[in-house]
């Protein structure tokens, strides 16, 4: 494993973006537990690759839910629920993902859900540029109804037990230490182990982003598919011992 500055890890991202070669716009899954830092990651790719005059798409699995009155019916804690029940995949590659693809016509929604209003959303479409780059971030995002629609897949790993004291953090102002210890412990990571027991989502990304320290990240490349997709480093990087504690 690599280990560099934060700047260094996003600079490294964006070319890996920049040496995926596709005839329709790159779609790049950041997948990861919820509070391994997956979402300020692909924001600040996102950035990176704005920077360097490519035309980024930033969507979030956030606004492909199901309504709350579908996605509890196994209870609101329950770790089966959250990994079965709550994401709406068919909508999403319907949408997003499929016409970003190969031989769709690039006329894409961003969401169908708004979390907030707990509402069905249907924004007006638009039409992504060829050469457009999707970033794309949420948890399970390599469970088999997705993971042939990726370009590029990034996984960030980060312990679990950390996530725990992030959301803590984050959660503050709107929940209880205990309600969100409570949320993560019976619901979140329970699924995160689910996750990883059914699919090895680490098995099948091409970069994995360990981000137990935030601002020295370290880097992992699977070659067997960085090789396929001709990312050429002077270094070569291989991947060892994947999968997040």
């Amino acid at each position: 494993m690599d280990q560099g500055t934060r700047d260094e890890v996003l600079r490294r991202l964006a070319e890996a973006v920049g040496a995926v070669t596709v005839a329709h716009p790159t779609r790049v899954a950041v997948d990861g537990p919820p509070g391994a830092g997956k979402t300020t990651l692909a924001d600040e790719l996102a950035v990176v690759l704005g920077t360097l005059g490519r035309h980024v798409i930033r969507a979030t699995i956030d606004d492909f839910l199901f309504p709350r009155a579908v996605r509890y019916p196994r209870g609101e804690y329950s770790a089966e629920g959250c990994y079965l029940d709550t994401h709406d995949y068919e909508a999403l590659n319907q949408v997003l993902l499929d016409p970003l693809g190969p031989g769709g016509d690039r006329r894409f929604q961003s969401a169908v859900y708004d979390r907030t209003a707990d509402a069905v959303l249907s924004p007006p479409v638009t039409t992504a540029p060829a050469d457009a780059v999707l970033v794309f971030d949420g948890v399970f995002l390599m469970r088999p109804e997705l993971i042939d629609r990726w370009d590029l897949r990034i996984f960030v790993s980060t312990a679990l037990e950390k996530t725990v004291d992030r959301a803590v953090i984050r959660e503050r102002r709107v929940l209880s230490r205990a309600e969100v210890e409570r949320r993560w412990r019976e619901r979140y990571i329970p699924a995160q182990q689910l996750y990883f027991a059914t699919v090895r989502p680490t098995d099948h990304v091409d970069i994995i982003v360990h981000n137990d320290e935030p601002q020295q990240p370290g880097w992992e490349t699977r070659t067997h598919r960085l090789q396929s997709i001709r990312l050429v480093r002077k270094e070569n990087h291989t991947g060892a011992g994947l999968d997040p504690a």
